[in-house]
């Protein structure tokens, strides 16, 4: 089904993940409008990972379905997937192609025309122009990093996913990334971000998604999840956030 211009760049519609008798991620939804950051926190294990594999058609959902521009991630896969991003938290580049021969293949992936100008300039953004003829296999945990990243930026896509996407990088590299984030956040792109740093979620998302053991805790603005969870619109997002998991581990446990 392709939507029209008002619908949202992503609708995630009662996602449910399981793996044998272990349910990951339990009848999850949510949308996303063009331009938004939406932050995705949770305790190790709620499911952020397996939500966002399912969204970029990695993962087949259980149950559920994700449209990403009015396209079904896995039944009209293809012109879904042109309009999405993955990068993981641990990149995994090819070792024998150099940093400029990772950028052509993406390229040539995405059937586009190989744009050296284009190259350069992702290049030059993400400090890489130096280490351009180098091989994947020479490069720093933070420079394999920003070269999945300028990679998955190559083809513009309207949305991006990024699972802990400051690892690795130092102080520099993370003030270049989070600039480089908002500018296409700011061009129209929908972008998703998993993350444990709560500073880094609170400085930079529009609304955040808490999951907890798999399902949706809460969704909303910044002020709205203070507000709802810390009882203070000036409470930190770590406190909204211990309010909100803690009381479903108690509930969890009056449960048992």
């Amino acid at each position: 089904m392709n939507e029209g211009p008002s619908s949202p760049a992503l609708a995630v519609e009662g996602l449910a993940k399981r793996f044998g008798d272990f349910t990951a991620v339990d009848n999850v939804s949510f949308d996303c409008p063009r331009g938004e950051i939406l932050g995705i926190v949770g305790p190790n294990g709620a499911g952020k990972t397996t939500t966002l594999r399912c969204i970029a058609g990695i993962l087949k959902p259980t149950s559920g379905r994700v449209l990403v521009g009015g396209h079904d991630v896995i039944f009209d896969a293809l012109p879904a997937k042109r309009q999405l991003a993955f990068i993981p938290d641990t990149p995994h580049p090819f070792d024998m192609l150099t940093v400029t021969e990772h950028l052509r293949f993406t390229a040539l992936a995405y059937e586009m025309k190989a744009d050296e100008a284009r190259f350069d300039a992702l290049l030059d953004e993400f400090e890489l122009t130096a280490k351009r003829d180098e091989l994947a296999s020479t490069l720093s945990r933070g420079m394999r990093q920003k070269l999945a990243i300028a990679a998955a930026f190559l083809h513009d896509p309207s949305v991006i996913l990024f699972d802990e996407p400051l690892t690795g990088l130092d102080p520099k590299a993370i003030r270049m990334m989070r600039g480089s984030i908002q500018r296409r956040a700011d061009a129209g792109a929908t972008i998703l971000i998993s993350s444990h740093l709560l500073d880094l979620v609170e400085r930079m998302c529009d609304r955040v998604l808490v999951l907890h053991e798999g399902h949706r805790l809460a969704l909303g603005t910044m002020a709205s999840i203070r507000e709802s969870a810390a009882g203070a619109h000036d409470a930190s997002l770590e406190e909204a956030f211990f309010a909100i998991t803690e009381d479903a581990l108690t509930e969890d446990h009056d449960a048992a």
